[in-house]
């Protein structure tokens, strides 16, 4: 069994005792930095960083392989790469980059397939001056994003 191969089969028994977190990224450097990216569907608190870490940290040998290990959740800026991950930040503003534009809009629904975004924009009227208020509601499959970020609101 290789070292990533063990790292990665630790990590699942990890995220089991813990169905509510999900794994976004694992990455293993070539001087053996293990580095893992954690979600979960009701956030992700430095305890579940520290159960999981553990899980690794206690079952691998260090005499056997030298290793960094850092286990972290998906920053507030990081993209988003899961359908598990735009599920639950339905009801959020999310900006959508797909190769021909940006949408700031907020996530209405997410499927297996797509994301429907829905916003308003002021338009010009098609009749007359000035501008309309204009509703707007797109599905766009996940094949056509290039990068998804939560957008933050203050109030």
């Amino acid at each position: 069994m290789t070292f990533k191969e063990k790292v990665t089969k630790l990590l699942e028994e990890g995220l089991l005792e813990k169905p509510s977190l999900f794994l976004v990224d694992l990455s293993i450097s070539e001087s053996y930095k293990i580095t893992v990216t954690l979600d979960g569907d009701n956030g992700v608190n430095l305890q579940d960083c520290i159960d999981v870490s553990r899980v690794i940290e206690n079952n691998l040998d260090r005499e056997e392989q030298d290793f960094s290990l850092e286990v972290a959740s998906a920053g507030v800026s990081t993209p988003l790469k899961l359908v598990r991950q735009y599920k639950k930040n339905i009801g959020r503003t999310l900006k959508v980059k797909t190769a021909t534009e940006t949408i700031e809009a907020k996530l209405e629904a997410a499927s297996e397939e797509s994301i429907t975004l829905s916003w308003t924009a002021r338009e010009p009227k098609k009749v007359g001056k000035g501008k309309e208020t204009v509703e707007h509601k797109r599905e766009i499959p996940y094949s056509e994003i290039k990068e998804a970020i939560v957008i933050i609101i203050f109030n």
